[in-house]
């Protein structure tokens, strides 16, 4: 078990060093966010659909989640990029697990958007968001976003398994990310959504991912409850971590 932990950090480690190389893609990430809370949310927050809770309260912890969300699942194409420069074969020649290859890769989609997440608190502070600070609620806040980046960048790594060439990629990958924020609690609550909509977003992991945020950072109460939203998103990680691990060594066949 030890060794397994060992390798992942190692591949993690790996991937990391991209990020240093390349400390550009953080502030280019950051303008999506930015134009969310700054323009979208402004405006709806004049419109009060969330009642008496403040909107850009209410919209922040989404918009941290859409970041972690639109990072992860756009990180398959690095699989297919290393297939191309035979970085793939490299990879599955070692004694490594796949599982540790998958699980590293995951993480370090993590850590990536650990930095956006700090430039989304900037933004909220300086609107007035109202923010909790316990060190409990931001280390929440850090392995629900760790978590959620694991689920959505696995789930990225699956897509690039099977569809196995960058053009079918960023098209399925677009496909799903739109649907996936849209069909969520991320700008609006789940009770203005029609009937069938609701039943979508029960099912949709990105909704209890900002559940849990919206607990945490800003202290609006789950409608989940916290314990539920963890045990989703961890089992949802487990079993696309196993799909992941079998269905790696596809991307090179």
């Amino acid at each position: 078990m030890f060794k397994f932990f060992q390798k992942t950090s190692v591949i993690a480690e790996f991937e990391i060093i991209k990020v240093f190389r390349d400390p550009t893609e953080i502030f280019t990430r950051s303008v999506q966010p930015a134009l969310w809370l700054l323009v979208f949310g402004q405006v709806f927050a004049r419109m009060r659909i969330t009642g008496n809770v403040n909107y850009l309260d209410f919209m922040a912890p989404g918009i941290l989640a859409q970041s972690a969300l639109f990072v992860s699942i756009f990180y398959g194409i690095a699989i297919i990029w290393e297939r191309d420069l035979g970085l793939t074969h490299k990879f599955l020649a070692t004694p490594t697990p796949r599982a540790a290859l998958v699980l590293g890769k995951a993480l370090s989609a993590g850590v990536r958007c650990i930095p956006l997440a700090v430039i989304v608190y900037i933004l909220a502070v300086l609107l007035g968001v109202h923010i909790e600070w316990s060190p409990f609620d931001l280390a929440g806040v850090l392995l629900m976003v760790l978590l959620g980046s694991i689920v959505f960048s696995t789930f990225s790594l699956i897509i690039a398994c099977l569809v196995k060439t960058r053009e079918r990629f960023m098209g399925v990958g677009q496909l799903m990310t739109m649907p996936l924020f849209f069909a969520s609690n991320a700008i609006y609550p789940i009770n203005l959504m029609p009937g069938w909509l609701q039943a979508i977003s029960r099912v949709n992991p990105l909704s209890y991912m900002i559940d849990a945020l919206r607990d945490m950072m800003t202290g609006l109460p789950c409608q989940f409850g916290l314990p539920l939203d963890f045990t989703v998103i961890v089992i949802s990680a487990v079993m696309l971590l196993a799909i992941g691990a079998v269905l790696y060594k596809r991307v090179i066949t």
